[in-house]
């Protein structure tokens, strides 16, 4: 025999809300959010931060990468309520029209976008790479977990794995994370 569910047809569960302090782009935010929110429509559609793209909503494009507290993260894939008080930095946060963050400036002078629409994520992610790669952090393919990672072709490619480029402009990334690193060019 089914047990019969108390919530009538058509009735909908209460929401839940949660209020959220956070810091995007150096400054403070205050919200008051549905808890299933994710992090990436907290921005877009609450703080109408629209810089980081909705790509795949599944975290395998890296097109939402935003950095928070220092790590790179698939905002698609976090929900808001999971990063009360951090610091949180989006491509809007990173340089102006006028003053360009490094990376930003590298890819524009490597041509390391074509449509445009990974951009975002693509830069995100290089900086929190080569942060991570200046911290000694290793990766899958660092061949000595002892040793400093080194920015190598391999290392490079497999830390920037997550962020898919569907027009094929990886070369150009590569050289504009490398010219933004001072290394040898992948």
């Amino acid at each position: 025999m089914c047990k019969q569910s108390s919530i009538a047809a058509g009735a909908s569960l209460p929401v839940e809300t949660a209020f959220l302090k956070f810091t995007v782009n150096g400054e403070i935010h205050e919200l008051n959010l549905d808890t299933r929110t994710t992090l990436l429509d907290a921005l877009r559609e609450h703080l109408h931060l629209t810089g980081s793209k909705k790509g795949c909503d599944h975290g395998q494009c890296g097109a939402c990468t935003v950095i928070v507290n220092g790590r790179r993260i698939n905002a698609c894939l976090t929900l808001a309520v999971m990063h009360q008080e951090a610091e949180i930095t989006t491509i809007e946060g990173l340089g102006s029209a006028d003053n360009l963050h490094p990376m930003q400036a590298a890819f524009v002078k490597h041509d390391g976008f074509q449509c445009g629409y990974c951009t975002s994520g693509q830069i995100c992610s290089s900086i929190a790479m080569l942060s991570e790669i200046e911290q000694g952090i290793p990766s899958h393919v660092t061949d000595d977990l002892l040793a400093p990672a080194g920015l190598t072709p391999d290392e490079v490619r497999e830390r920037m794995s997550g962020n898919i480029c569907r027009c094929g402009a990886y070369s150009n990334i590569l050289a504009a994370i490398n010219d933004v690193a001072g290394g040898e060019k992948p």
